[in-house]
């Protein structure tokens, strides 16, 4: 079975929407450690009551990004895993790292990239009067939010939003296309072609829904 490491930063909910998937057997994977770049990380609680090992870098302690990504690198190495999937993990990583696992390092964001890289996605979102909003799967590469995606899932802005409302909007989609694209990983199915991904068809037929309707809010 595939073995995944998440690095997070926070409260983790889309760690443990990995978690849940792989529990309930929809997620074929097995999750062997979550690192977090701070100690007070709510996810490592989380992690810890799944029976998940876990460790934590504090940036803090490093001067240079250089040597915080080393003591990162291996301390996910050893996990020995196949994947590394960033989870609200808020740390930019140097490109010697990014290439250290170039093709299996996978991020979420919380936009339709490449719309709006970088912090603050929702109101930014808000602020520029945009009707659809959304969150992005995608592997890591040195530019910062800019790696081939490989699922996005759209939801409306409603009149009236406010910043917390249309967060809420996108984490639930958050929640459901990145244990989707995690499974797709480790089923073999995705394929990276001149910064381009492609997706095989699942071998049982079955069709896959990437997001419900605008409507659904």
């Amino acid at each position: 079975m595939m073995r995944v490491v998440i690095l997070i930063s926070g409260r983790g909910s889309n760690m443990a929407s990995l978690l849940a998937a792989t529990a309930s057997g929809a997620l074929p994977v097995e999750i062997v450690g979550v690192v977090a770049n701070r100690a007070d990380a709510q996810g490592l609680a989380t992690a810890t009551a799944c029976g998940v090992s876990t460790r934590v870098v504090d940036h803090r302690l490093y001067t240079e990004r250089e040597a915080f990504d080393a003591v990162l690198a291996a301390t996910i190495d050893d996990f020995a895993p196949d994947l590394v999937v960033l989870a609200g993990f808020m740390r930019i990583l140097g490109d010697s790292f990014v290439r250290r696992y170039a093709g299996r390092l996978l991020n979420i964001h919380p936009s339709l990239l490449p719309a709006f890289p970088g912090l603050h996605t929702h109101r930014r979102a808000l602020a520029e009067g945009v009707r659809i909003h959304g969150c992005t799967v995608h592997f890591v590469t040195p530019d910062l939010d800019h790696g081939p995606v490989i699922v996005q899932a759209a939801v409306p802005v409603l009149d009236g939003d406010d910043e917390s409302a249309l967060a809420a909007r996108v984490l639930a989609r958050e929640h459901q296309i990145f244990p989707l694209a995690v499974r797709w990983f480790a089923e073999g199915r995705l394929h990276l072609n001149d910064g381009r991904v492609t997706l095989d068809a699942p071998q049982d037929g079955s069709g896959v829904l990437i997001a419900p309707p605008l409507g659904g809010g």
